[in-house]
């Protein structure tokens, strides 16, 4: 049923037969920027209806012991910006943070503006193995056409992107997976991650799995109690999961969970617990073997 707490998380997971957990949807940004982000989820009772105490509010080196005490081998610390002008400096940013710290895969992010394609050309070449789109943070429409060049070069580089384009937690101007869906019928090879499984449009993102080979969903938030008061997935998501297993990939939003990182574990394993069809090596697939395939670690 999963590690009670966070003290077990490594112990669970070596009983699993894992040399550790690879995490694709973990936050780490410049300071300042994460302090603007904290404060959003201080007055979260106004921005989201409900309250969102960050439940990892530690500096930056007790952030990243605890995500090692946990047995994560190589985790990607996504950045996102709001507004033109932040990519690129992101960027640079997360690729000296990765050079820094080994187990972080080098990441990258965009932005609809001049110059996007040739930025993100320049992570292609730096080496990045993952992107980052936040559709509902940066209030763009992903299918704008001064992207086109950028989503063409991330396809053909078979680079996975991670991107928020589901209505949840709050519905944006430009946020629904059928905004997105017209961006991989003109994209169809992109290595899409769907960050939060889509949520809530969980039948959406599954149809989108089983059009698209290359369309996979992330755990980050789904089946936990938290978001099961207000988005929660369907009563058959187990039986659901037993037709695409490998199309799942362990992810978390660390730091900025309101509950511990074994509340999520929990959640995977129920599912892993509920259809014959998973077990044991479901979990080894979602909290390894998957991911680690997209980040080519």
């Amino acid at each position: 049923m999963g590690p009670e707490s966070d003290a077990d998380v490594a112990g669970w997971v070596r009983g699993l037969g894992l040399d550790g957990l690879v995490d694709i949807h973990v936050h780490f940004l410049p300071e300042r920027m994460l302090t603007k982000v904290w404060a959003y989820f201080d007055d979260a009772l106004a921005n989201y209806g409900m309250e969102w105490p960050v439940f990892y509010r530690l500096p930056e080196q007790e952030r990243l012991d605890v995500l090692r005490s946990f047995g994560v081998r190589r985790f990607a610390p996504l950045v996102y910006p709001h507004k033109p002008g932040m990519a690129e400096w992101l960027n640079q940013w997360v690729l000296d943070f990765a050079a820094r710290e080994p187990d972080a895969v080098p990441t990258a992010t965009l932005f609809p503006e001049p110059g996007a394609a040739s930025y993100v050309d320049s992570a292609l070449r730096a080496g990045v193995r993952c992107f980052k789109a936040h559709v509902q943070v940066g209030a763009y429409d992903p299918g704008d056409r001064q992207l086109d060049d950028a989503w063409a070069a991330i396809a053909d580089a078979g680079v996975p992107v991670v991107i928020h384009c589901g209505h949840g937690p709050r519905r944006g101007k430009h946020t629904g997976l059928d905004v997105f869906g017209e961006v991989l019928a003109r994209h169809p090879r992109l290595v899409t991650v769907l960050a939060h499984a889509g949520m809530p449009e969980y039948e959406q993102a599954l149809e989108l799995v089983a059009n698209y080979p290359r369309v996979y969903l992330d755990t980050t938030m789904v089946g936990v109690p938290f978001t099961e008061n207000f988005m929660p997935a369907p009563a058959d998501w187990p039986a659901r999961l037993a037709e695409v297993p490998d199309r799942i990939v362990l992810g978390t939003d660390f730091p900025n969970i309101p509950y511990d990182y074994a509340t999520q574990l929990r959640a995977i394993a129920r599912w892993a617990d509920a259809d014959e069809r998973l077990g044991e090596p479901f979990l080894r697939a979602v909290l390894h073997d998957t991911p680690a395939k997209l980040l080519g670690v």
